[in-house]
């Protein structure tokens, strides 16, 4: 009998051994492939000893009489300046307004008493991304339960590893709204008051020298209610005309305009039958399309249909932190199954572009109209993070792009930075720069994403805009080095035959940041909310301008630019965070109110300069150590043998 159990205690053990054996060479093997193909490092074709570093050939403003997107000739580039109606729009009824001034805790408890999980994403759009803050309501005394459910957007996209750090007693515990650094503002609802004063934001722009102004229509606004008897009774045509009146002040002060039709913010009366999981939300959309063209077709240069569908999609109807979503466990779990909610809301998104798309050429055949595209540089922290990397980059980078590539004038990326994926959530890299809100800082990853996506489409010949890049920082020490130095990878890939028309920058003036609400400060323009919305440019706009008027990057800029930088880093200076991070270094938790000190971090992540950091699990850090001194140890004898036959050459 002993001999029987000892026999079964070897068999199993090993094929446990070969089981591990095999998951680990297969795990390395697409590791080896992961690396070849985005990781490998690669030579500058910037000349950093010159002083000109990178030259545009910066395009004339706008400003002319005809509208239609006339590209004044191939080699010519423009600079621009982003913002979006949920931003900035005064006397805004929409869905965010109403999402950051609902009261979560007074929702009362399901009658089997339990609650649903509150997701507390990791990333999302934008810098690091818009994140929902912890519902977390009081539980009965004597009562069991676990600690509020803490899932990372990773997570909830794919479906898998969702995690609670234990159970306690039920205790009474501090309540959350859906929008961070909201209700501690003054004047939330105000934004930027661009409604009922665009000059504000529309001067501070033309006064850089950008030759292209980014902004939207905001749905709402134009259809407050569901058409369900027709437009007649439903659309605000007044509201129509005003915009159409700012977007003629925006031309008038000789800037072109990109107009966005769908900027993360639905309709809440479209929310509450589905939303973009509906068929009907299509022909909703082009009765708007369709008013909006009619109205300012003469006016506008370029279109963005869509901006960052599949960032909408998996916050709204995967995760539930954006307002309109409500998903249930069963249909979070499933969302990036082919029958899940995620594909099916990006289907009816594809539907809606393609038809906006042909509308819009029908008026006028000259018609540059695109989508705005978010592409992060996401890379595996561990050895066993590979698939979870593979697998979110099939659901978000091509995925949109594929499905109407056929109906586009340009392709928009929007890029931000990087992404560390470890587990089921973002790893917070202790050597990596971040913005305040999370996004690791890497200049590197855009010229690595132009290069793929121009491999990728270039047999539709397209061009690119950057239609959006931008960092949160409200110190400016680092939003002055992350400006040039993705300037220098946008022209890096330009050198490398990547056909870029434009690059615009988010944004002009700190705004409400979707769920993190006024925390992070993206805007080259500081914005004294407790003071009438004072303006006060920061050093940024004034690099930004020189830039943007000049169309030159120069090595004495990049120099004076990083040094402030790196002597901050230096001197241990802190500035705003504003990610919790848990003990496992995990970014899982929503914005916050207040923001946390981190200190600036020493390393050089310049274009062309980031040293990319092996894997850092226990066992491939097992493996450097053993095999890095043997492979140093190898080239300290080469290079003692190189010495020895020079001077025997002597």
């Amino acid at each position: 009998m002993a001999s029987a159990v000892v026999t079964v205690f070897v068999t199993v053990t090993r094929l446990a051994g070969v089981l591990v054996t095999v998951t680990v060479a297969a795990n390395a093997f697409s590791y080896s492939r992961f690396r070849r193909k985005n990781l490998r490092p690669f030579k500058s074709p910037i000349d950093e000893s010159a002083e000109l570093l990178a030259v545009f050939k910066v395009r004339a403003g706008a400003g002319g009489d005809e509208g239609g997107g006339s590209v004044e000739g191939e080699d010519e580039f423009f600079f621009g300046l982003a913002t979006a109606p949920a931003h900035v729009e005064d006397r805004l009824n929409d869905a965010w307004l109403q999402f950051a001034e609902e009261k979560p805790c007074d929702i009362p408890e399901s009658p089997e008493g339990e609650q649903t999980a509150n997701p507390i994403l990791a990333s999302g759009a934008r810098d690091g991304g818009s994140l929902q803050a912890p519902v977390i309501r009081s539980t009965s005394a004597g009562l069991k339960r676990k600690k509020s459910l803490k899932v990372s957007m990773e997570a909830m996209i794919r479906g898998i590893e969702k995690f609670a750090e234990g159970e306690e007693a039920g205790i009474e515990e501090e309540c959350h709204h859906n929008v961070a650094a909201w209700h501690n503002a003054p004047n939330p609802e105000e934004r930027l008051r661009f409604w009922s004063d665009p000059d504000t934001e529309i001067k501070l722009a033309k006064d850089t020298g950008v030759s292209v102004f980014r902004m939207g229509i905001d749905w709402t606004r134009v259809m407050s209610e569901e058409p369900v008897n027709g437009l007649k009774e439903t659309v605000n045509y007044a509201a129509l005309q005003r915009y159409k009146w700012i977007i003629d002040r925006v031309r008038l002060y000789g800037m072109k305009v990109m107009l966005t039709l769908f900027h993360h913010s639905l309709p809440p009366w479209a929310s509450d039958y589905g939303g973009w999981k509906v068929e009907k939300t299509v022909d909703y959309f082009l009765d708007f399309t369709r008013l909006v063209v009619d109205t300012v077709l003469d006016c506008v240069d370029y279109w963005v249909t869509f901006n960052e569908p599949h960032v909408f999609c998996m916050l709204t109807y995967c995760a539930g932190a954006w307002p309109g979503g409500h998903p249930d466990m069963l249909e979070a779990a499933t969302s990036a199954l082919p029958t899940g909610v995620f594909k099916q809301a990006m289907h009816w998104i594809s539907v809606a572009h393609l038809k906006a798309y042909d509308y819009i050429h029908e008026q006028r055949e000259s018609e540059l109209v695109g989508v705005a595209h978010h592409v992060s540089f996401m890379r595996p922290y561990g050895l066993f993070d590979v698939a979870a990397v593979s697998l979110a980059n099939s659901l978000s980078v091509y995925p949109f792009i594929d499905s109407v590539c056929n109906k586009l004038d340009f392709i928009g990326i929007n890029y931000y930075g990087q992404e560390v994926i470890s587990g089921s959530g973002l790893k917070l890299v202790e050597t990596d720069e971040y913005s305040e809100s999370g996004r690791g800082v890497y200049p590197d990853g855009l010229y690595r994403m132009l290069l793929q996506f121009n491999e990728r489409y270039k047999h539709l010949n397209l061009p690119f805009i950057i239609t959006e890049n931008g960092v949160s920082d409200e110190t400016d020490l680092i939003r002055r080095p992350y400006l040039l130095e993705h300037l220098l990878a946008t022209y890096a890939a330009m050198i490398s035959g990547v056909r870029v028309l434009g690059y615009l920058f988010w944004t002009i003036s700190d705004n409400w940041e979707w769920a993190d609400g006024y925390g992070p400060k993206f805007g080259l323009v500081a914005v004294d909310r407790a003071n009438n919305l004072a303006r006060i440019p920061r050093p940024s706009y004034q690099l930004f301008t020189k830039v943007a008027t000049t169309g030159k990057v120069t090595r004495s800029d990049r120099a004076q630019a990083w040094n402030e930088l790196d002597k901050a880093a230096k001197e241990k200076k802190t500035r705003p965070f504003y990610r919790a991070v848990n003990k496992q270094g995990l970014m899982y938790a929503g914005g916050l109110d207040k923001p946390i000190q981190r200190p600036y971090i020493w390393r050089d992540w310049r274009f062309g300069h980031y040293e990319m950091e092996g894997l850092q699990d226990p066992l491939s850090r097992l493996y450097r150590s053993i095999a890095c001194p043997l492979t140093r140890q190898k080239r300290r004898i080469q290079s003692d043998d190189k010495e020895i036959q020079m001077e025997r050459l002597v």
